[in-house]
């Protein structure tokens, strides 16, 4: 029988928690980034991975479920501007395959939970209208 978990935080959720998994990879993977590109595809990336996960917590801390998916859905748009920026890291050659695969993976994996979370906050907006 599966336990329930109470959620305390926004670090209890599971999309927050692969989101942050995703921001940590993307730091460590654009440190191999050339120099030149620390105030361009560097910060770019660095600044969408993070908006991800700061929008999901902001929005957790919000009282009203539209209130809340209105963060959700910006951290989705985070989500979608930091895919297109790995697809240029990747056709301007700073992407090995591993990294890009890595990569690929967490943030599909992280846009799948966050999908999932907003249809389920949604829900919850539906009922309490």
């Amino acid at each position: 029988m599966e336990q329930k978990t109470t959620i305390k935080s926004f670090t209890d959720l599971k999309v927050w928690q692969e989101g942050h998994a995703l921001v940590i990879s993307i730091y460590n993977i654009t440190k191999k980034f050339p120099k030149e590109e620390t105030y361009s595809l560097t910060d770019q990336m660095r600044r969408a991975a993070s908006s991800v996960t700061a929008n999901i917590a902001e929005g957790f801390g919000r009282q009203g479920y539209k209130e809340k998916l209105q963060f959700y859905y910006i951290s989705q748009g985070s989500l979608i501007e930091l895919k297109d920026h790995i697809l240029v890291a990747k056709d301007i050659g700073y992407l090995g395959k591993e990294d890009l695969n890595l990569l690929v993976e967490k943030a599909n994996n992280t846009h799948k939970l966050l999908q999932g979370f907003i249809s389920k906050s949604k829900t919850f907006l539906n009922r309490k209208s």
